[in-house]
């Protein structure tokens, strides 16, 4: 049964919040349309508005950059993450922790469909990786506190391991992500990334 929408405070949604919602998902969907037929740099932020059928004023009011149209609020992403791994139980290892940080992310993506092309997109395009790359160590630093209690480690990152940790749980959502992408979106990214991870463990 379909569950009544939400505010981020939990509260039922007003019929603004459902518009607003709706007119976000509509932008969306035509940004990664555009994207995906003429290729990320190709598109130009006045086509996507033009044919969402909105003014750019409007769209920059739901997205900050070209980049948000592509994977979301990346800020929203890397506050899941944390929150995710912060919040597992202390008798819960390391590389357990990250992995349920992993999935809450991958659990953002509208769906199945949408990851795919979107994953597809940044393996694909330049611009997008170094993005990616740039957002992925702000993200470990974000974490490292985290990793290296769980650990027992020194803390203020001076001791590697932390870092080794962190930078292999990325490395495999990279291997995985890839691997997913060039099977077209066969199996699910969560077995690939254990796949990956089991790999390099041994």
């Amino acid at each position: 049964m379909k569950q009544e929408a939400k505010t981020a405070a939990g509260a039922p949604a007003t019929l603004w919040d459902r518009t607003r919602q709706l007119a976000s998902q509509e932008i969306l969907a035509t940004a990664l349309r555009l994207f995906t037929e003429q290729g990320y740099d190709e598109t130009t932020i006045a086509q996507i508005a033009r044919e969402a059928g909105v003014s750019q004023r409007t769209l920059f009011r739901y997205f900050g950059t070209k980049e948000d149209l592509l994977g979301g609020d990346q800020d929203r992403f890397g506050q899941v993450l944390t929150d995710t791994v912060g919040e597992q139980p202390a008798d819960v290892d390391v590389w357990e922790a990250l992995r349920a940080g992993i999935a809450a992310v991958q659990a953002l993506h509208d769906s199945r469909e949408q990851a795919l092309e979107r994953f597809r997109l940044l393996h694909n395009t330049a611009s997008l990786r170094a993005g990616w790359l740039e957002k992925r160590l702000r993200f470990q630093e974000d974490l490292l506190p985290l990793v290296e209690a769980r650990m027992g480690t020194a803390g203020g990152g001076t001791d590697p391991r932390a870092r080794a940790v962190l930078a292999t749980a990325f490395a495999c959502l990279d291997a995985a992500s890839m691997t997913w992408v060039a099977g077209d979106g066969k199996g699910d990214i969560m077995d690939l990334y254990d796949e990956c991870l089991a790999a390099v463990r041994g």
